[in-house]
């Protein structure tokens, strides 16, 4: 059984007398330990594909079923449990609480975790912060980081509940070529040495060609999924047809 199944999903917004169908019917499985990049022009609708698969809104219609359960039916508070459980996000402005040490940050989703210690909660953030190469920057305030830094407090955060599934967001939107290439060395790590199943939307194509599988999507439809990144970019730029010349 695939990790997540949408069959005929779409995702259409009401605005009075006008609809936007930004996410139409679609169909399509991932399985556990696979690493996704979600890709397309602005308005594509890959962001609103990202946010039904990370349980943040719901589907107009369709089926939608994240390890057996079924989310389409779920109410808020139970796609929020869900999310809490199964999901990991890391977000391109690092949403991170500037008043907080890195320690305190990568803590936060524990504390909605039932049975669990102050001295747990605390060991568990200091192993997953250890993981992304931040051991010796526990009591850190985000305005003392740099900005790969604080990604990767970003990503331990995510990380810290063990998380089946880590999303990224644009995830080195506002960072330099160089710490792209690291964050996105950490996103390999964790999905190859740990299981960890990977999906990023992303308009950088050095970022989307680290994914093992490109979903390519254009006006609310997906136009092709292929493990062939050559085949993505195609699609991604179609060549415009030239017309004859006239005779």
């Amino acid at each position: 059984m695939a990790l997540i199944e949408l069959q005929d999903v779409s995702k259409t917004y009401d605005l009075g007398e006008v609809q936007v169908h930004a996410l139409r019917s679609t169909t399509l499985a991932i399985g556990e330990g696979e690493y996704v990049a979600l890709v397309g022009p602005s308005g594509s609708g890959k962001s609103t594909l990202m946010n039904t698969l990370g349980c943040l809104d719901r589907p107009t219609t369709g089926s939608y079923q994240l390890a057996g359960e079924e989310v389409a039916d779920m109410s808020r508070d139970e796609r929020a449990r869900i999310r809490n459980r199964r999901l990991g996000f890391v977000f391109q402005n690092f949403n991170l609480l500037n008043r907080t040490s890195a320690l305190e940050n990568v803590e936060l989703p524990l504390l909605y975790t039932n049975g669990m210690s102050a001295k747990e909660r605390r060991q568990r953030a200091i192993d997953v912060l250890g993981r992304v190469g931040l051991a010796d920057r526990l009591d850190h305030h985000p305005s003392q980081l740099s900005g790969g830094q604080q990604q990767r407090v970003a990503i331990a955060r995510a990380m810290v509940n063990e998380p089946a599934i880590l999303m990224g967001d644009e995830p080195t939107g506002n960072l330099d070529t160089k710490t792209s290439r690291d964050v996105i060395e950490l996103f390999r790590r964790l999905n190859e040495d740990h299981g960890i199943t990977v999906i990023i939307v992303t308009h950088d194509q050095d970022v989307a060609g680290n994914a093992k599988r490109t979903i390519v999507l254009r006006d609310g439809s997906v136009v092709t999924d292929t493990t062939n990144f050559a085949e993505a970019l195609k699609a991604l730029h179609p060549v415009a047809p030239v017309d004859a010349a006239p005779h």
